[in-house]
């Protein structure tokens, strides 16, 4: 095969996997917006305050990797009942925006609180999880890619299934959808809509600790960590905001075309086209098709 043909190849690979790191922050905005309408803008500071909270363990106690992450779920599912205690309760049935300024507000506490508590220097993430390239496919085809991103490809594949099969075949899942649809309504058929609050606010604060422990395996645990956030929003659009699968094919997609625009247009238009591509990319979609290619289509009566 020529050279340019392997070259397209493992742009496409690595843009794959790219992309399953965002999807992998998306998907902590799908459970929140899908199970209680809230677009959750904290969702970026919550990978980085659980990754914050794993590597302060294991540096300050000393402990294992395994048992800093159970206590890191252990801090999150805690973290998701102060939240509904002291925000959510508070604000049922309130208009979209002021829900969404909420967690605007909540984003700032927690990145203070993650300074206060573990320091605002760039922490190395070690867990065990396999660095540097496959050699399998750096040897035998000349294909240089990451063992991290191929472990994120899987963990990726993995929480899709399990989300999918929670949200859609169990009495759990289920109430959590009738709460989104309409929270006085669940309450008349006697779901708790605290519980079931406090319920998906830890099931996507775990997300956030596996993005946040694959985003700091990568790059490090630090502060920028919160900004992935914003690249997740493209991911959202294309994919739909309440399809789990889409939070993946967005991501997919996004990263992609962010490594073909740059290797392919980025010399047409001076370059740097990878960190704004995905934005364009969105903003197409919000022309043609508003609510992504998994979403629901609203229909409203006027």
């Amino acid at each position: 095969m020529s050279s340019d043909f392997m070259f397209f190849i493992e742009a496409t690979i690595s843009g794959l996997m790219a992309g399953v790191m965002y999807s992998l922050v998306a998907l902590g905005f799908v459970l929140i917006f899908k199970a209680s309408g809230i677009f959750n803008f904290a969702q970026g500071v919550m990978a980085l305050f659980a990754g914050l909270t794993l590597v302060g363990l294991m540096e300050k106690f000393g402990l294992p990797a395994w048992a800093a992450i159970i206590l890191t779920i252990g801090v999150m599912i805690v973290l998701a009942w102060l939240i509904e205690r002291l925000v959510l309760q508070h604000l049922v049935n309130q208009d979209p925006i002021i829900l969404f300024m909420s967690t605007i507000g909540l984003a700032y506490v927690l990145e203070g609180v993650g300074d206060i508590m573990w320091g605002s220097d760039v922490k190395v993430l070690e867990i065990g999880i396999p660095q540097g390239a496959w050699d399998w496919l750096l040897d035998g085809y000349g294909l240089y890619i990451e063992k991290l991103e191929i472990v994120a490809a899987i963990t990726a594949a993995i929480l899709v299934a399990v989300l999918a099969i929670f949200f859609n075949k169990t009495r759990i899942g289920r109430a959590l959808r009738a709460v989104a649809d309409d929270h006085q309504a669940a309450l008349s058929v006697g779901i708790s809509l605290r519980t079931i609050w406090v319920i998906v606010w830890s099931v996507s604060g775990f997300v956030a600790l596996v993005a946040g422990i694959m985003w700091g395996s990568k790059s490090g645990v630090q502060f920028s960590l919160s900004l992935i956030a914003l690249k997740a929003l493209p991911v959202l659009i294309l994919g739909g905001f309440t399809s789990i699968p889409g939070a993946i094919v967005g991501g997919l997609i996004i990263g992609v075309g962010e490594k073909w625009a740059e290797i392919y247009i980025g010399s047409m238009v001076g370059g740097a086209i990878e960190n704004w591509f995905a934005y364009m990319l969105a903003l197409a979609f919000l022309l043609v098709r508003p609510q992504g290619l998994f979403g629901e289509k609203i229909i409203e009566r006027v």
